[in-house]
């Protein structure tokens, strides 16, 4: 259950961050990554992924968990887009929308997966 917790709480970090425009916010001289630039990421800023501590780690598929960046490599809707396609092929607004989607529904379903876990 802890896990679970600790995802919920990443998650709904992840969503004000999104709402209240955290990404929209350039980083020195690019624009602001999603998750890679989140205050919920628990590397320390310029180092390296995949951090064990990383909570979204667990949303990557296994065969990703190596990459340089693993958070971009999320599956975020039912196409399978990831971070890493959505940089390639969409506009920072379409982004932002595939990943508000994609919070939303994950955390509704940890949601039932908590509330599952207390019955």
């Amino acid at each position: 259950m802890a896990a679970t917790t600790l995802k919920l709480r990443l998650l709904r970090n992840e969503l004000q961050f999104l709402d209240k425009g955290g990404y929209r916010t350039p980083i020195l001289w690019r624009p602001a990554r999603i998750f890679e630039d989140s205050p919920s990421c628990p590397k320390d800023a310029w180092s390296s992924c995949p951090h064990a501590d990383c909570a979204l780690l667990d949303f990557v598929p296994t065969e990703c968990r190596q990459e340089k960046t693993p958070c971009r490599h999320i599956p975020l809707n039912e196409r399978g887009e990831s971070l890493d396609i959505l940089y390639n092929t969409a506009t920072n607004e379409e982004i932002s929308e595939v990943l508000r989607e994609w919070l939303l529904s994950t955390i509704a379903e940890l949601e039932r997966m908590a509330q599952t876990e207390q019955a």
